[in-house]
């Protein structure tokens, strides 16, 4: 049936309605235009005339043409128009019945919003996602896979759906799935907006890859991380050779802790961090009181071994995610990106406990005693060798209170 617009108050809402900035148009219920506004003209690319009396149809692209016609209220769908010249554009149209008084259907309200932009943004993230040479998957805060590429399911050997139904820790190899977990959490909780983490998955016929894990945060509308977007490369056997150089390169041989040039590179990392406003930098500094007498009265052997066993429980003492170096002789250091100072000091806490215990060396029960300083900052301009040196200066405030009670003996 056709409809015609009610004359009473026909001014004040034709005047509301063509200066309205949103396209819209009223239709009777076949899909004619009865009336549209200046912006559908605008969008569409033709005049008020050109457009009064057609079907909707007309303007719409022939694969996206409800055939049944605009039967349903409150709808919204998207569709692709044809301009005046030719051109599409990607729209999202929003209808409602306009009703009479005994609630009747007598015409529609169509708004049209463009969404070209999304829609081609969309696509091209779309076809990079799929067709990238790496493999690209998408996480929920938990590690579920939502996404994933066929890069990824064949690196891996699994179909997409038999991914879709895992998280990452399934097919992570035990071993790694620690430093899996703490990247996720520092993730979820925005302590960092990206992690590069290398790792070992198991291939579905049971054999190791090794990946290389490029992975970073997505927001939510509030402005909160929502998703995870990881990329994966299979670094293969190069990675031995590599890893193995560079392990020597950036390590200490003794204790296999990070060596001054690793600390150095660690600290400008944590002071880039801070500069994206995340928390707060802690260096921690732990100096063994007692290595010369154990090296004097067992020999330099013992001495070593007791380096090694301080390396072991500094580690027990931080997070997957920490840096812990030896910066030579009987000093080591602990690089944390912690989130605020309360965290910073029970860090501290940590490694004192830690670095103050009896230990098994070469047979001999030894007591490991280190006194323990620290620095925590929120500054990002604040240079990496004056926080060594904050946190060496406590150090000897602590090493100096030690020795008046007699607690380094």
């Amino acid at each position: 049936m056709s409809a015609s617009l009610p004359s009473a108050g026909d001014v004040p809402w034709r005047c509301v309605f063509d200066q309205a900035a949103a396209a819209m148009a009223i239709l009777d219920l076949q899909g004619r235009y009865l009336h549209v506004n200046g912006a559908l003209c605008r969008l569409l690319g033709y005049r008020r005339e050109e457009l009064v009396g057609r079907d909707y149809r007309d303007f719409t692209h022939p694969d996206d043409i409800d055939e049944e016609g605009p039967v349903e209220s409150d709808r919204t769908l998207e569709k692709r128009y044809i301009r005046s010249d030719g051109s599409l554009i990607w729209a999202l149209v929003a209808r409602a019945f306009i009703r009479d008084p005994d609630g009747e259907p007598i015409c529609f309200l169509s708004q049209i919003q463009d969404i070209t932009q999304r829609r081609e943004t969309e696509l091209l993230w779309q076809r990079s996602f799929a067709n990238a040479p790496i493999g690209m998957a998408l996480l929920d805060l938990k590690g579920s896979w939502t996404a994933v590429n066929d890069t990824l399911c064949g690196m891996l050997g699994y179909t997409r759906e038999e991914l879709l139904s895992m998280s990452f820790a399934d097919v992570t190899y035990q071993d790694d799935q620690q430093q899996g977990f703490r990247a996720l959490e520092d993730l979820g909780s925005g302590l960092v907006d990206s992690v590069n983490v290398e790792k070992r998955y198991r291939h579905r016929d049971g054999h190791q890859v090794w990946m290389l894990i490029r992975a970073t945060t997505v927001p939510g509308a509030d402005g909160e991380p929502a998703y995870v977007l990881s990329q994966y490369e299979d670094v293969g056997d190069q990675r031995l050779v590599d890893s193995h150089l560079a392990h020597l390169a950036l390590h200490d041989p003794l204790t296999g802790l990070a060596n001054r040039a690793l600390l150095a590179d660690r600290l400008e990392h944590g002071l880039g961090q801070l500069a994206r406003g995340n928390g707060v930098l802690a260096v921690v500094l732990a100096d063994l009181d007692q290595l010369k007498p154990t090296n004097d009265r067992y020999g330099h052997a013992v001495g070593d071994q007791l380096l090694i066993a301080a390396a072991r429980e500094i580690q027990l003492a931080v997070r997957a995610g920490d840096t812990v170096a030896r910066l030579g002789g009987d000093e080591f250091v602990v690089v944390s990106l912690l989130p605020d100072e309360e965290a910073a000091v029970a860090l501290r806490d940590r490694v004192e406990h830690h670095m103050n215990s009896d230990v098994l060396v070469s047979g001999v029960r030894l007591s490991l005693r280190a006194s323990v300083g620290y620095v925590a900052t929120s500054d990002p301009s604040i240079a990496p060798d004056r926080l060594l040196h904050l946190a060496d200066r406590d150090m000897y405030v602590s090493k100096r209170r030690r020795r008046e009670t007699g607690a380094d003996r």
